[in-house]
């Protein structure tokens, strides 16, 4: 085992680009089942862009943040069934099978979604597409993880994670790509449906996970499945694990059922469930799916009026995402999954102290209102500000925070004072059309916009190649065999879930106490989320699957995440259940 872990160190990066000349046939497999990997990140990052647009055509979205947080929410939802039902479909069909049905879904939510003639056929489109993504978010991984030499396993897993973020950034281009043609959100959701196809497609051609194949008393053809995965040398010492891992879990008792009280009295399933839920759901409540839901409106609350510009800036932290995706699979066999995690939570911690400052500035110092340029508009004053009678107090943040004011800038310059007008669209126009003045509905204009951006880089920077995949890597390999399917689930359920409080929530919570507070709840989340990593997560690089039972087996505990010459694992002994 040791010198596994020394050859993971070295060259586990090399090994994974070199498997590319030397076995194309494992890349085959982790990069076709990573295409949901892809799914999952363009219905991530689509609907940031979307909704700028969806908020055009239905005007009762526009005025209903709920409306606007359910579009984006259903699909949670509908991830939330899906990944809790892909659990049971993947253990009782198999990995396979339960991929396939996700690309079914996903296709057909996203033509529902196209077509959509009004926002309650828009949400049951995106039930549809979470369904699938529910699906596919917790049996992608595994079916990796199940066809990946030791070696390189946490490299070939981290692939998915970098599908996500590239799916991500594709998003971003789309959204740019349709903003001046007619339909221009329609076409931005219904393209999602291309990749299900063609992961659906290249599925057909590839064959079930062999550990599920074995397991199912389909020796034979999980052998030769193995065999085409290891070397020579390595297959029938694989081969001779897993039937011992098979054997073993027989022996113990019937394994045709796996209820919630066994897997909470079993020791290894239970430390595996707190480390692996544990991970998913702090990676939700770090906040980093208010960035890619919400990244165009975050950065229109920073204070940047433009549609167009803000996906533009959207694309710059997608793009900066997929990069740590790619970090990410370098630096997972060869640093470690706690160092990485370690790393990654650090960085996030200050950040979002930066994000917390710009923010607050932003909003605490605004531009007044004039009553003189609020004239200028006559008849189009809004009517909360007129009702007000106190105008000298008016900024443009109190401004809008009234729902049916918007605040048009100063042709001069946006920082002087400016008009606090109706806020619809025949009003925005008007404001427009004047050289100079730009139309503000979500956040007011300020010198300190271009810090937001760079605090939601640095943001991304650090979560992406950390906290952004390494919890999928952890959980497709920390789970005993007969339960990998059920427990996957019930973690993939849980990053669901969370992810599902979070998107719900953050627009409001975000008008209630404002921006700057919320990035600053996720802050002191992430203080818990560093403490939570050193304890309770153990360090799998360069473990066989099944020695990672053997460990939880023997600590509760995992507080040593650095090496030392002699030692051969990273987990401190006296740390003992």
């Amino acid at each position: 085992m040791e010198g596994a872990i020394e050859k993971v160190d070295a060259s586990a990066f090399r090994q994974c680009i070199g498997l590319a000349w030397e076995n194309p046939y494992v890349l085959r497999l982790a990069f076709s089942a990573g295409m949901g990997g892809l799914l999952f990140g363009y219905d991530t990052g689509v609907i940031s862009g979307a909704l700028l647009y969806i908020r055009d055509d239905f005007k009762s979205v526009d005025r209903e943040t709920i409306l606007q947080e359910s579009i984006v929410s259903m699909a949670l939802a509908g991830a939330i069934v899906g990944a809790m039902a892909g659990g049971w479909l993947s253990d009782r069909f198999g990995r396979k099978f339960t991929i396939l049905l996700a690309d079914f879904l996903f296709f057909a939510g996203s033509v529902l979604m196209a077509s959509a003639p009004n926002p309650a056929a828009l949400i049951v489109g995106r039930v549809f597409v979470g369904l699938g993504v529910g699906m596919a978010s917790m049996t992608c991984p595994l079916y990796i993880s199940e066809t990946s030499p030791t070696n390189i396993r946490g490299a070939l897993v981290s692939t998915n994670g970098f599908l996500i973020t590239g799916g991500q950034f594709l998003s971003y281009l789309v959204n740019l790509a349709f903003t001046k043609v007619p339909g221009t959100w329609r076409w931005m959701l219904g393209i999602a449906g291309v990749p299900a196809l063609l992961q659906f497609t290249l599925m057909l051609l590839l064959p079930e996970s062999p550990r599920w194949l074995y397991r199912k008393g389909k020796e034979e053809e999980a052998k030769t499945i193995i065999r085409k995965i290891y070397p020579k040398e390595d297959a029938e010492e694989e081969i001779a694990a897993l039937k011992e891992s098979v054997d073993k879990e027989s022996s113990e008792k019937d394994t045709k059922k796996v209820q919630c009280v066994e897997l909470l009295r079993t020791t290894t399933v239970r430390r595996g469930l707190i480390a692996g839920v544990g991970l998913q759901v702090f990676q939700q409540f770090l906040g980093i799916n208010t960035v890619m839901y919400y990244s165009p409106t975050i950065f229109q609350l920073a204070g940047y009026a433009s549609n167009q510009t803000a996906l533009l800036l959207s694309l710059v932290t997608a793009g900066l995402n997929a990069i740590g995706s790619i970090a990410s699979i370098y630096f997972t066999d060869k640093t470690g999954r706690k160092k990485l995690l370690i790393f990654s939570i650090s960085g996030v911690i200050l950040s979002l102290a930066v994000l917390t400052v710009v923010f607050h500035e932003a909003t605490s110092h605004t531009p007044p209102i004039s009553v003189t340029e609020t004239n200028h508009f006559h008849g189009n004053t809004c009517t909360d500000f007129d009702d007000a009678g106190v105008s000298a107090a008016w900024d443009c943040t109190k401004c809008l925070k009234k729902q049916s004011c918007g605040f048009c800038s100063s042709p001069t310059n946006k920082l002087l004072p400016g008009a606090c007008l109706a806020a619809n669209t025949t009003v925005g126009n008007i404001c427009k059309a004047e050289q100079g003045r730009q139309w503000y509905t979500r956040g007011c204009p300020s010198k300190n916009g271009w810090l937001a951006l760079i605090g939601l880089a640095f943001y991304i920077i650090f979560f992406s190649p950390g906290m952004g995949t390494v919890p999928w890597v952890i959980n497709s390999e920390i789970y005993p065999l007969r339960y990998r399917g059920v427990c996957g689930g019930i973690a993939a359920t849980s990053n669901w879930i969370s992810n599902l409080i979070v998107a719900q929530s953050f627009l409001s919570v975000a008008q209630a106490i404002g921006t700057a507070y919320t990035f600053m709840i996720f802050g002191i989340i992430a203080v818990f989320a560093l403490f939570f990593v050193i304890i309770y997560v153990p360090e799998t690089k360069g473990l066989p699957i099944e020695d990672i039972e053997k460990m939880l087996a023997k600590r509760s505990f995992h507080l040593k995440f650095w090496d030392k010459k002699g030692k051969k694992e990273t987990v401190d002994s006296s740390n003992k259940a």
